[in-house]
C-alpha cells in the first residue's frame, strides 16, 4: 500500500511525501543505499526506503521457516550485528528473530524471491554452487540466479558495488550545481566505476560470446540492483543503464 503522505516514529518533526526521483539516496533508517521510490521530507533532508517507512511488525521467510522477525528501529543488543542476506553491517531499522538471533535489512527480507523483466528470470537462492559474476566465488550470500543458470550474483556483491561507488555518487551530486546536474552531469553520478569489465572477466571466450553474455549478465545486474536498492518494481532504466556504460 502507498500512501502519498504519512507520519513516521523516526522524523515526528514533520510529515513525510512519497516521491520517486531517479537520484541515488541513503535511508535514514537503515542507513542502507536507495534509489528511486521513498518518502521524503524536503526540510530536512530525511529519506526513508519504502519497506523502511511502511515497515511489516512482523514477517516471515521461505528461507527460515522457523523464524518469526519482528521489526525494531534499531538492532538489539550492544555486539555489532550483520544481515544474514547480504553480509553487511546492521547500523538501523531491522527485522531480527530473536530466538535465532537472525538480522535482515528492510530491503534484504522483501526481496522478491524471483524477478522477471520479460526477458530474463533470477530466482533468489540461500546459497548456490554456481560463481558468481563479480566476485567469481561460490557460496557466500544469497545470490539471484537465472533459469538458464548462466547468470548469478551474491547480493552482498551488489552491495559492495555500490558502497564502493557511493562516495562518488554522493559527491559528485554535492559538488555540482543544480543546473550541471540535470544538464548531463547525473550521467556521471549514477555510474558504478568498471562494472561492465568486472562483469565479463569472466566470459572471455571469444568477441560475440563476450559481448553477448556482456549484455545478457548487464540486464541481470540491472534487475537485481533495482530489487537491492529497494525498488524492484520498476528497472530504473535511466539510471541503472549508465552503470555498464563504462568500458
Amino acid at each position: 500500500m502507498k500512501y502519498n503522505e504519512i507520519s513516521h516514529f523516526s522524523h515526528p518533526q514533520h510529515k513525510l511525501k512519497f516521491e520517486h526521483i531517479e537520484v541515488p539516496f541513503k535511508c535514514d533508517g537503515c542507513k542502507e543505499v536507495g534509489i528511486g521510490s521513498r518518502y521524503k521530507c524536503s526540510t530536512c533532508d530525511f529519506d526513508l526506503h519504502m519497506h523502511c517507512a511502511l515497515p511489516t511488525p512482523t514477517l516471515t521467510h521461505p528461507f527460515y521457516t522457523k523464524c518469526s522477525f519482528q521489526f525494531l528501529p534499531k538492532p538489539p543488543g550492544d555486539t555489532p550485528r550483520f544481515c544474514n542476506a547480504c553480509e553487511k553491517d546492521v547500523l538501523g531499522f531491522v527485522y531480527h528473530c530473536k530466538p535465532c538471533g537472525f538480522d535482515l535489512h528492510p530491503c534484504c527480507a522483501k526481496l522478491p524471491m524471483m524477478l522477471d523483466d520479460g526477458e530474463v528470470k533470477l530466482y533468489l537462492y540461500r546459497k548456490v554452487s554456481s560463481s558468481c559474476l563479480r566476485c567469481g566465488r561460490k557460496g557466500r550470500s544469497w545470490s539471484y540466479r537465472s533459469t538458464c543458470k548462466r547468470y548469478n550474483l551474491h547480493v552482498a556483491c551488489v552491495k559492495e558495488m555500490l558502497v564502493e561507488s557511493w562516495h562518488e555518487i554522493y559527491f559528485r551530486r554535492n559538488n555540482n550545481s543544480t543546473n550541471n546536474y540535470y544538464n548531463g552531469s547525473r550521467r556521471l553520478e549514477t555510474r558504478i566505476p568498471s562494472l561492465q569489465g568486472t562483469l565479463q572477466t569472466h566470459h572471455n571466450r571469444g568477441k560475440g560470446k563476450v559481448k553477448k553474455c556482456g549484455e545478457m549478465a548487464g540486464l541481470a545486474v540491472q534487475i537485481v540492483i533495482a530489487a537491492v536498492l529497494g525498488d524492484p518494481t520498476s528497472l530504473i532504466a535511466g539510471v541503472i543503464g549508465l552503470l555498464l556504460s563504462r568500458a
